[in-house]
């Protein structure tokens, strides 16, 4: 169904130093799963949710990116020459997926301050924020469910997923409480990346913000947090504490995600996704299986 939200924004000025030496002239962005480049994923997620407006805040170095949603004249002669319809189709595909717009964040001052920084694209209008770091499966619709919330209850969303309390000092943990509704829960805190032990739950924050414009003025006056940056977190945590503008709401997602900021989850993501293709799946779990029966021996 039709939604206020237009304009998504797409934070891209990370270093991805977890992925060196591979990201030393490469943004991770463009890192591929299976073949495509993970950050195409995320946009053809706002896409199918109603999103066709696309911020990318970048950073140095991230041409290839730019350059990935940009016309690719002289490689699509050469494939139209050669009748390469197939290869000729999929390249067209990133030029033609969104209306594409970029913004510099120049000092890395962390996420809230990326997302400060599409103020002037986004105005007085609400926005979606997508983290490339998170490929959410195309068969789940976690943001048109969050979408639906945010037009509802006239609330920040946020997107919550369970994870392993062992795991919870990695993310942003929030403290809920029930709605009406099994899958929304009203936020009461947040704390990014608690001690480990410390967490006040097993909710985690990933990647996916329905974000009203009121947000803006709560960034430009958050001081910076954790690590130095400015967090979008303590933002939110603020947002979270006053009812005037709807407070904060998470919903609750029990959908395929597919983490790729981590080497291992990376590794892992591509080989989900790849068994699951029509194309290439049924010989890779194939020799999945042998694979992992010599593993065994």
């Amino acid at each position: 169904m039709p939604h206020s939200v237009t304009k998504v924004v797409i934070p891209a000025a990370g270093l991805g130093t977890r992925f060196l030496p591979a990201t030393k002239a490469l943004p991770k962005e463009m890192l591929p799963v299976v073949d495509k480049p993970a950050i195409q994923y995320v946009v053809e997620e706002a896409v199918r949710a109603g999103l066709p407006d696309v911020l990318f805040v970048t950073g140095r170095n991230k041409n290839a990116l730019e350059n990935h949603f940009d016309r690719a004249t002289e490689l699509e002669g050469i494939l139209m020459k050669k009748g390469d319809e197939d290869r000729l189709s999929r390249v067209a595909e990133s030029t033609d997926l969104a209306n594409v717009h970029y913004v510099r964040q120049g000092d890395p001052k962390g996420l809230g301050h990326a997302v400060l920084r599409s103020k002037a694209h986004v105005g007085d209008n609400s926005f979606a924020v997508l983290l490339g770091d998170d490929i959410i499966d195309g068969r789940d619709h976690l943001l048109e469910r969050m979408l639906e919330v945010h037009d509802v209850r006239d609330t920040c969303v946020v997107a919550l997923m369970e994870v392993d309390p062992s795991q919870a000092h990695l993310y942003g943990i929030a403290t809920v409480e029930a709605t009406d509704e099994d899958d929304v829960v009203r936020v009461r805190g947040l704390v990014e990346k608690p001690e480990s032990g410390s967490a006040p739950s097993n909710l985690a924050i990933v990647g996916r913000y329905v974000l009203k414009p009121e947000i803006y003025p709560v960034l430009e006056q958050t001081q910076p947090g954790r690590g130095g940056e400015i967090q979008l977190t303590d933002a939110l945590l603020t947002m979270a504490e006053d009812d005037s503008d709807g407070g904060v709401h998470g919903v609750i997602f029990r959908g395929r995600r597919y983490d790729t900021g981590d080497r291992l989850d990376y590794i892992k993501a591509n080989v989900e996704m790849a068994t699951e293709r029509e194309d290439i799946g049924p010989g890779l779990r194939s020799w999945l299986k042998e694979f992992a029966a010599a593993l065994d021996d």
